[in-house]
């Protein structure tokens, strides 16, 4: 088994592109193939979701509707377990109670200038589409994180689609949190015709404003092709996520740490970045003994992602080990050593930073109550986690009273006149002329 290792000042420029550009490098290759799918949902609509679905999915929709009836929701919610329940619900109210801080209150109105008064009003984006992955495992998790702050947003057209299980059912969990969350419309259909469906329309999918969600490289390339005529929402493609250490961290648990976020896909991305060569080694050793004992498929994808866009960097110093954090941007950050608080705050680009040798991916990602669904491929230099914010909009509201008329009309002249709007000063200085 390969674990790729790289000292971090004697790597190639095209080594650190690659390592940097991760899985959008394989999302590049697979536009053509996904234009092709977008375009063929688009004008042959349902037909073309059974089709795909029985193509890539491997599952037969012919004998059922591809909306979700309430009959299958009240199925899945007696096939779960009291535990299974219990657990979903504990996390589900974790997470509404950090969202619930999000929601916005009437914003009262700014009198810039006698007179001048400006504010905003924030209102929820009319439709919107939720995309949750199943192709590699059941994501509940990615139902609640995503259905929670929409629903608190007051979104008055909330869809989801999500890939059907072998038997054209969709998991059991996840029609039980949609439920809990409040979201009664679910699609039984995944993939890049998934997302043309909710761009587009198609005689089953009603069409939306904006798509939010995380997915595979197709999912993530479908999201490219629509971003025209939908708004896509956060980059949230291929799992990436980065172990930050220093010599004194417990490398028993980094190495556990560093295969959590990688056991989701071969096209995932996890690495470890130090600036201890003894720390690095040691986690290289673990790595290939614990990797032995996970089942497959999820050894498999961990080897891949080892050997891939995976590994371990090691840094001359804490300096770099953090610029290296900051160039990468990752979507999940760990700091495990001996002041983690301390060095978070040198960290300025990342979707999420957990603290410390307690706060496994695992806690954030179910239910320690932030999102989990975060950007990706380096947009964590200017994209935020989803909250409710992404769920609505906001207009500017302008009030100008006779009062203050006379404050701001001469100002505003000038600049028009200096920029060459001959009716925009016109309509201050013949305002009050019959």
């Amino acid at each position: 088994m390969i674990i790729r290792s790289y000292r971090w000042n004697s790597t190639s420029d095209e080594e650190r592109r690659r390592l940097l550009a991760r899985a959008q490098l394989d999302i590049e290759t697979l536009l053509p193939a996904v234009q092709r799918i977008m375009e063929t949902v688009r004008t042959e609509g349902d037909r073309a979701l059974r089709r795909f679905t029985a193509e890539f999915d491997t599952v037969d929709l012919n004998d059922r509707p591809i909306a979700v009836p309430d009959s299958e929701f009240d199925d899945a919610e007696l096939s779960l377990s009291a535990e299974i329940k219990a657990s979903l619900d504990y996390a589900i109210d974790n997470v509404r109670r950090f969202h619930e801080t999000q929601v916005e209150g009437e914003t009262e109105p700014i009198e810039v200038r006698p007179g001048i008064l400006v504010t905003e009003r924030a209102t929820p984006i009319d439709r919107v589409g939720l995309y949750v992955p199943s192709g590699r495992g059941s994501f509940p998790s990615m139902m609640y994180m995503l259905a929670i702050p929409a629903v608190l947003a007051g979104v008055p057209h909330l869809a989801v689609c999500t890939p059907p299980r072998p038997d054209g059912t969709v998991d059991p969990a996840v029609l039980y949190a949609a439920r809990r969350c409040g979201v009664g419309r679910v699609y039984r259909v995944g993939g890049a015709q998934a997302i043309a469906a909710l761009a587009y329309g198609t005689e089953s999918v009603e069409p939306v404003h904006k798509v939010v969600g995380p997915g595979s490289a197709y999912v993530a390339a479908a999201k490219r092709v629509v971003a025209e005529i939908v708004d896509t929402g956060l980059p949230a493609g291929p799992s990436e996520s980065i172990v930050l250490a220093d010599a004194t961290a417990d490398p028993h648990r980094v190495t556990l740490d560093l295969m959590i976020e990688a056991e989701h896909g071969s096209d995932s991305s996890a690495l470890c970045v130090t600036e201890s060569p003894n720390l690095a080694d040691t986690v290289t050793e673990l790595l290939q003994r614990y990797i032995d004992s996970v089942p497959e498929p999820r050894r498999q994808f961990l080897i891949d992602v080892f050997s891939g866009y995976g590994g371990i960097i090691v840094t001359d110093s804490a300096e770099e080990a953090n610029e290296v954090v900051n160039r990468f941007a990752p979507e999940h950050l760990l700091i495990h050593g001996s002041d983690p608080r301390i060095r978070a705050q040198s960290i300025v680009n990342a979707g999420e930073i957990l603290l410390g040798p307690h706060t496994a991916f695992s806690l954030a990602n179910y239910a320690a109550g932030a999102n989990a669904v975060l950007p990706t491929g380096g947009w964590a230099r200017s994209w935020n986690p989803v909250s409710v914010r992404d769920f609505v909009k906001r207009a500017a509201i302008v009030e100008i009273t006779e009062e203050g008329l006379p404050e701001i009309r001469d100002h505003v002249i000038r600049l028009a006149d200096y920029e060459g709007f001959y009716t925009h000063a016109a309509a201050l200085r013949e305002r009050d002329r019959s």
